[in-house]
């Protein structure tokens, strides 16, 4: 019988880390080898069943990240930037895959990304889901067929404990849309409206961010011009969709080349 991947789940005291590991434990296909935590958590030394409120899995959460990945084949990763970063590089010194749904992450922290992903196997993505994936392309080939006279306007809803905005898919739905019109978004990327703000610049993208209540993820893309509007969009009603993606990508991660790829890779959609 083939031997199932060993996965590690970072942050596994937060809402994504404890539906992994609920995921990963279900799964016929990998197998939960550790969980992390940062130093002084109280979840450091007990089960991370019994943490999370269930029954004893096998499984310590740890605070040593290095020890951990030395005997895994994937790492899932949705925690913050700093320590994104900071298991990209150790995840490649272990050389295991790293998997990333991390948002927030700034251009130096995609470059250190870059740099980990010449040694190890990195899938990121601001949104693991299928469907938000599928729309990514579909933004890309609408802003291809539609010249500038077509404004672009990007709308993102998320619970109100969400602390980054625009969200990692909304920016990646933007990047999509800038990459659709040969643009780069940096340059077209309209994120802050209030006062009198003067008319829109013909070819801007636009961003918009709702927080309120438990909302999962909604994720609007806005194709508008005299007398008519191309409106795509994707809601998201089960958190535990994310984490099956992420599964799906560690699973692919294993035996490829190292290098950093995304879910339309994963999904063969490149």
């Amino acid at each position: 019988m083939t031997k199932q991947p060993g996965v590690v789940v970072t942050g596994v005291s937060g809402r994504m880390g404890q539906m992994l590991v609920r995921e990963i434990t279900a799964s016929q296909d990998l197998e939960l080898v550790g969980a992390l935590e940062r130093s002084g958590h109280d979840w450091v030394g007990q089960d991370v069943g019994t943490a999370m409120g269930g029954t004893a899995l096998g499984v310590t959460v740890e605070d040593d990240a290095a020890a951990v990945f030395a005997r895994a084949d994937a790492v899932i990763d949705f925690t913050a930037p700093v320590a994104t970063v900071a298991f990209s590089a150790l995840a490649a010194e272990a050389g295991i895959a790293h998997v990333i749904g991390t948002t927030g992450l700034t251009d130096e922290d995609i470059a250190a990304i870059d740099k980990a992903a010449d040694r190890s196997v990195i899938v990121r993505a601001g949104n693991m889901s299928l469907g938000v994936n599928l729309l990514t392309r579909l933004v890309k080939q609408v802003s291809q067929a539609l010249d500038a006279d077509w404004d672009i306007e990007i709308i993102e809803g998320h619970h109100h404990h969400k602390v980054d905005a625009p969200s990692g898919t909304a920016l990646m739905l933007g990047e999509a849309a800038a990459e659709g019109r040969g643009v780069a978004l940096s340059d077209v990327s309209d994120r802050g409206r209030d006062g009198i703000t003067g008319a829109r610049r013909r070819g801007d993208i636009g961003f918009h961010a709702i927080r309120g209540g438990d909302i999962i993820g909604e994720h609007e893309v806005m194709f508008a011009t005299p007398g008519e509007r191309i409106v795509l969009k994707h809601m998201a009603s089960d958190r535990a969709l994310f984490a099956r993606g992420a599964l799906k990508a560690a699973l692919w991660t294993q035996g490829k080349a190292p290098g950093h790829y995304d879910m339309l890779d994963v999904l063969g959609l490149t």
